[in-house]
């Protein structure tokens, strides 16, 4: 009866070790989570792309309209007057935060079947935004020799989000 005992007593020690050495391997640690949120991004247009009036003849040329400060140059064969404007837009979202602006590449100006293609650059590329943000967007105008007499419209896209 003693070596049973005697058996029961070592044989329960070593489980015991064994359970004690187990929980000196274990080890735990902890991770914050977290998350920013941003302000939804809002653009708003506040002014149209406008080329202004053009007279053609039997030669085309181009109408450019700089997206820095709207200022026009005319072809020598072409005679531009009237209103022009770089399209405007504003800008908001969250302080700090900086935002890739994309415009379309070009658009179509369609009068009746006739239509002309402008390409169009933007005046940034990307904002950091500050409150009271805002670009403008102008373009070259290809205007075709003897182009039909009319009113060209056409829609652009801008797109902004954050980087």
């Amino acid at each position: 009866m003693f070596n049973k005992a005697k058996f029961l007593t070592a044989g329960s020690a070593v489980l015991a070790a064994a359970l004690v050495s187990t929980s000196a391997n274990a080890a735990t640690a902890n991770a914050d989570a977290r998350a920013t949120i941003l302000e939804q991004i809002t653009v708003t247009k506040t002014s149209d792309l406008d080329f202004g009036t053009v007279v053609v003849g039997a030669t085309g040329g181009n109408v450019a309209l700089s997206s820095a400060d709207g200022s026009v140059s005319c072809d020598a064969a072409l005679v531009c007057s009237g209103t022009t404007t770089a399209a405007a837009f504003d800008v908001t979202g969250t302080a700090g935060e900086t935002v890739d602006i994309t415009v379309d590449p070009s658009v179509n100006l369609v009068s009746g079947g006739n239509s002309m293609t402008a390409s169009l650059s933007g005046s940034d590329a990307s904002l950091v935004l500050a409150g009271g943000d805002s670009f403008t967007v102008g373009g070259t105008l290809a205007v075709a020799a003897n182009q039909a007499a009319g009113d060209y419209v056409g829609n652009f896209d801008v797109t902004v989000e954050y980087q």
